[in-house]
Order: C-alpha cells, then sequence, then structure tokens
C-alpha cells in the first residue's frame, strides 16, 4: 500500500497544457487529430508530451467520445487486386501513417463481392471505425449508396461518379493529365495513337479517355479505343484486339502502368519493337514503370500527398468539417518506353 501511494502520479492532459503554455483544450484538440490547432502550438504540445512523458489513454477517450479511434480504409475491388495493383499498397501505406501520427488506427477493409460488401455495410454501421477511406469506387455501387445512407464519413480516392456534390475526395487532374500524356505522344511525331482505357465506371477509366478524346481532336479515332480493367492481363488483351483491328498503330497510352505492360508484352510477341515501332505510355507510377524493361514513361501520380489529404479530409468531416473536393497535379515522366 506504501508503494502505491508513493508511486510517481501519471502524468495529465493538464500538465502537458501547463508545460506547453496552452489550453487544456488546445491539447485536446491535438490528441483527437490536431484540427484547429496551429504550427506554434502543435510543436508546443509535442514538446510538452516528450517532457512529461505523457502518454494518451485512448480506451478512455474513446468512452468519453464515442469514437472508436480507427479508420477504415475500404478497397471495392476483389481481394487479389490489394495484392496485384501496386497503387493499393501505396495509398495503403501512406494512411497507415498519416494516422500513426495522429495514434489512429487503419483497418483494412475488401468488400469485391455481394456477400463482402454485406458484411462491410454491417462493420461499418455498428461503429467500428469513425470514417471510411473509400478507394477505387465504382459508380452506382451499393456500397457507396449504404455509406451516404448511413450517414458514415466517407472520403473517396477519385471523384465518386454519381455523387460528386455528395460526397468529399481527394483525386488527381485525370482528364488533364491524359491531354499531357497524348500531347506528348503527338508532339513525338506519332499518328495512330490508340489507348487503353480503364472502366468507364471509375473516375480514372472515364475522364482519362475524354482528356485522351479532346486532345487528340479530329484524329480522334474510337476504334483505336480499348478497355481494361487496370490490371495487366487486361492490358494484354485489349492489346491484341488494337493490333488485330489495326497492325500499324504507332503508340499506346494505358490508363495504368500494369496494363501497359501488359500491352508491351503482346507487342513483342508480335515482333514489334518498343519505343522504335510502337511507343507505350502508362499512367500512375507506382514503383513498376521505373522497375520495367524498357523503364515506362508515365504520369506520376503523388501518392504520399492523396493519401495524407484524404486523412486531413476525413477526420475533418468526422469533426463536422465541410464536404470539400480536392484536386491534385501529375508529373508527366518521360522514359525509355516512349
Amino acid at each position: 500500500m506504501e508503494e502505491t501511494r508513493g508511486a510517481a502520479r501519471k502524468p495529465t492532459i493538464r500538465d502537458v497544457a501547463v508545460a506547453a503554455g496552452v489550453s487544456h483544450g488546445t491539447v485536446s484538440r491535438f490528441l483527437n487529430g490536431g484540427h484547429w490547432v496551429s504550427p506554434q502550438a502543435r510543436t508546443a504540445v509535442e514538446e510538452a508530451i516528450q517532457a512529461t512523458g505523457y502518454t494518451a489513454n485512448h480506451h478512455a477517450r474513446s468512452l468519453a467520445t464515442g469514437r472508436s479511434n480507427s479508420v477504415a480504409f475500404l478497397l471495392t475491388e476483389p481481394q487479389h487486386l490489394l495484392f496485384a495493383d501496386p497503387t493499393f499498397s501505396l495509398l495503403l501505406r501512406g494512411a497507415a501513417e498519416a494516422l500513426a501520427e495522429r495514434s489512429m488506427t487503419l483497418v483494412l477493409l475488401v468488400a469485391g463481392t455481394d456477400a463482402e460488401r454485406a458484411n462491410v455495410a454491417n462493420f461499418v454501421s455498428a461503429g467500428h471505425v469513425d470514417g471510411v477511406l473509400l478507394i477505387s469506387s465504382h459508380e452506382s455501387d451499393p456500397l457507396l449508396e449504404s455509406l451516404l445512407a448511413a450517414h458514415i464519413p466517407t472520403v473517396s480516392c477519385g471523384l465518386p461518379l454519381g455523387h460528386q456534390t455528395d460526397l468529399p475526395a481527394v483525386s488527381v487532374d485525370e482528364s488533364g493529365s491524359a491531354r499531357t500524356m497524348t500531347r506528348y505522344l503527338l508532339d513525338q511525331g506519332h499518328t495512330r495513337i490508340a489507348t487503353i482505357a480503364g472502366p468507364n465506371d471509375t473516375p480514372g477509366g472515364r475522364y482519362r479517355l475524354v482528356g485522351f478524346r479532346e486532345e487528340m481532336g479530329d484524329a480522334f479515332d474510337a476504334s483505336l479505343v480499348e478497355h481494361g480493367d487496370y490490371s495487366l492481363e487486361s492490358g494484354a488483351a485489349a492489346m491484341t484486339a488494337l493490333l488485330a483491328r489495326d497492325p500499324n498503330v504507332d503508340a499506346v497510352f494505358a490508363a495504368s502502368d500494369l496494363m501497359a505492360s501488359g500491352a508491351i508484352g503482346v507487342l513483342r510477341r508480335a515482333g514489334k519493337r518498343v519505343p522504335e515501332d510502337v511507343a507505350v505510355a502508362g499512367f500512375d507510377d507506382s514503383g513498376l514503370a521505373i522497375a520495367h524493361e524498357p523503364p515506362l514513361t508515365t504520369m506520376r501520380q503523388p501518392w504520399d500527398q492523396i493519401s495524407a489529404e484524404m486523412v486531413a479530409l476525413l477526420l475533418d468531416v468526422i469533426d463536422g468539417g465541410p464536404r470539400r473536393a480536392i484536386t491534385l497535379p501529375t508529373q508527366l515522366v518521360i522514359r525509355e518506353s516512349a
């Protein structure tokens, strides 16, 4: 008993506030995500936490606030794509890091089948997470309708087709990026430029095709358009169909690096050299592009920034902030494939 009375008292939020020279409320806001905390106050609180040795009691905070202190990373694609498509792992890593900085947990959910969608809808609606980072949404996806109906704070990666005014989103300039790549290929002297677009019910699939068509102008040829699902196999199938229709294609713009890689495999088997006979360009710069042989010319998406902005925007929405749409720029990266 004497040992208990003599034990050092655990530092509290009020101790941190005194050490930082800020209010108790400022420290509380910092611990709950840092919203409306100035950079100076943030630095002071961080230093005070180190100096006092304060450790947050997340269980007690969850009981007091009614929050789980966790966020869902929701992938609405078949499970195998989580590992096959490197873009998803980049977003997952970035979101996990951004939440770890706020002492929050990321919960991975995959909903590629009807049964998985039903399970996810029940899990999220039960309050196991405070909000959802929606990855790779499809137009008319019933799960999105369920999230909206249940008023679950949700932020979409890419413009949520059909719900652009209902849902906050972080996206890149899809059509502008496609125009940039198409203009680059045209300026290189290519005249028979094909495109392998993504699914038309996804923002990348729809708006990258729009940008390509706009930049091609009068030279646009609908017979030089094929659709894939962003996978390696779909890129190969699309390139096979394009060559069957027009063996004189001299450039290909694929809406993902994986589809560009699949197209290159088909071109090589057809005896065509890349880039000497056919230039090939992709989209993403997710790591595959630089390691590919030849290295891929592509549009680089700012993956870390996308993740960080999604997390910050979602926490704002959870705290009652406004719905906003954030559009980020991409960068043309020129390598040997084009």
